[in-house]
């Protein structure tokens, strides 16, 4: 059977809706529940096209069940194409075969409803595998008209608004969110194989750290008091490498109070891991074997395709530092860490001078316009200025670096990790040193968390940590421009309700 336009009338939704609401109430008048509880399903429509051969041969009775998504009148006979997870075919049914009592409810089926099927598997004369339906039961009566078939649907909001009519017209999408979770999944059995242990943080904090982020506020009504959620989960999991755990994991929602592009979503997955007796080193080399792993686990291969460039991620990734990156890509060499000078540049360079609170900002602000875009292949950068790595021990050979690196592969980041600074002295100074840069204007800075300094008293070994941006893993995996195409249902502007 070729697909052919849906016969859907073509009148206003509204009027749609009411001609299959007097639709259902006949059902209902004929003792029809168009909302039955349960089906018994046998086979899938995968099952039924892999087993096809034998299931025809011996015409072993099937059950099955799945959404219509086509239906053609021949006189006493009809075509219809269904839907279930696994995919789509044709079943056929006949007047005569199903009766006259089967043959009047269907007659009140419209594409979208649910059906069951008894029946057997039989080829048609063009060669079609097909199913022979000899009873069918309705499971779902739908009330609203799917999309209409040629142009689908397409505009990208009510795309992202209305997931679930998404989902079910167009098959590329599903496939999408079926490759998340084979990445989610391969990326699980990696860090448990590897000896990680998964874990659990609190979404709602007292006080919020681990990241440079504007955060959530809500408040909580029995202990009078205002909390956060989590923008990162790194305070936590380094109190559990105190705690006297090795490796410990956790793959969680993040939220930041930040405004949305195609890298960003307020409520994002993330996975952090913090390694004892580990620093960042270490971690490059977890990274790159995690990315690897995964890869090839969804793609079957050591590359990607991504936006028409191949990018490959079997060879040893660049290393760089961030300062010789700028300068490579024809910026400024800050290496000599003069701050007036850096000044004078970045206000000659158009640079928002609010923002430029410390040389290391700086160094950020000609990374992000000279370097990130380019950054095609994987490329590790290394040893950002200490002044804007809070949270990373101090570079072992440059007092004014940290031993920290992020990740970037298509022009986004793709994790970030630390050598964990584990001085709690040096850390307590480090958030007073926040405290004013955030006096001067910088909303994201870090508040000093003194349970977290208090943890590290207590003695908190040499750990490498790592948090990895599963979404944007995600978009590379997929093929995907936008954060908002891996998100089963992304932030929206509010809309009124009709």
């Amino acid at each position: 059977m070729s697909d052919e336009k849906p016969q859907e009338p073509t009148v206003p939704v509204n009027q749609v809706i009411e001609g299959r609401i007097e639709k259902l109430n006949k059902l209902r008048e004929m003792g029809i529940n168009p909302y039955p509880y349960t089906y018994n399903v046998t086979h899938n429509t995968k099952q039924l096209l892999d087993g096809y051969d034998e299931l025809a041969e011996k015409e072993t009775p099937i059950q099955t069940a799945g959404r219509i998504m086509a239906i053609r009148k021949m006189g006493k006979a009809a075509f219809l194409h269904f839907m279930d997870e696994w995919g789509r075919l044709q079943c056929y049914m006949k007047k005569n075969v199903i009766g006259d009592e089967l043959w009047e409810q269907f007659l009140l089926l419209d594409m979208g409803d649910f059906i069951g099927m008894k029946g057997t598997m039989f080829t048609t004369r063009t060669g079609e595998q097909t199913v022979k339906i000899e009873e069918f039961e309705i499971l779902t009566k739908s009330l609203h008209p799917l999309p209409e078939k040629w142009h689908g649907l397409t505009d990208k909001e009510t795309r992202y608004r209305q997931r679930y009519v998404d989902l079910i017209v167009n098959q590329e999408v599903r496939d999408v969110f079926k490759t998340r979770s084979k990445v989610l999944q391969a990326i699980r059995n990696f860090l448990n194989d590897r000896g990680f242990m998964e874990v659990e943080t609190p979404v709602l904090q007292p006080l919020y750290g681990g990241g440079i982020a504007v955060p959530f506020v809500t408040h909580h009504r029995k202990l009078d008091m205002d909390l956060y959620l989590r923008i990162a989960d790194e305070l936590y999991l380094k109190r559990l490498i105190v705690g006297g755990y090795d490796k410990v994991w956790e793959m969680c929602k993040d939220f930041r109070n930040e405004g949305l592009d195609r890298k960003h979503n307020p409520e994002f997955t993330m996975i952090e891991l913090y390694q004892a007796f580990a620093d960042y080193h270490d971690m490059m080399d977890l990274y790159e074997d995690l990315l690897r792993h995964t890869i090839k686990e969804v793609s079957g291969n050591s590359f990607l395709e991504y936006e028409g460039e191949k990018i490959e991620f079997g060879e040893p990734f660049k290393r760089i530092s961030m300062i010789d990156a700028v300068k490579e890509n024809g910026g400024p060499d800050l290496s000599d860490f003069d701050f007036d000078k850096a000044l004078k540049l970045a206000k000659d360079a158009n640079f928002d001078k609010a923002k430029m609170l410390n040389h290391g900002k700086i160094v950020e602000a000609f990374f992000d316009e000279l370097v990130e875009p380019t950054l095609q292949q994987p490329t590790f950068i290394i040893d950002h200025p200490k002044d804007i790595s809070p949270l990373a021990k101090v570079h072992r050979d440059n007092p004014n670096l940290a031993e920290r690196y992020e990740l970037f592969a298509c022009g986004m980041e793709l994790g970030n990790a630390f050598s964990e600074l584990n001085d709690p002295l040096d850390q307590k100074q480090r958030f007073i040193d926040q405290g004013k840069v955030a006096e001067a204007g910088d909303e994201e800075a870090h508040q000093l968390d003194h349970d977290f300094i208090n943890a590290l008293m207590y003695g908190m070994p040499p750990t490498g940590g790592l948090g990895i941006g599963v979404d944007r893993i995600v978009m590379l995996c997929t093929n995907q421009h936008s954060i908002q195409d891996v998100l089963f249902f992304p932030q929206m502007r509010s809309q009124k309700e009709e």
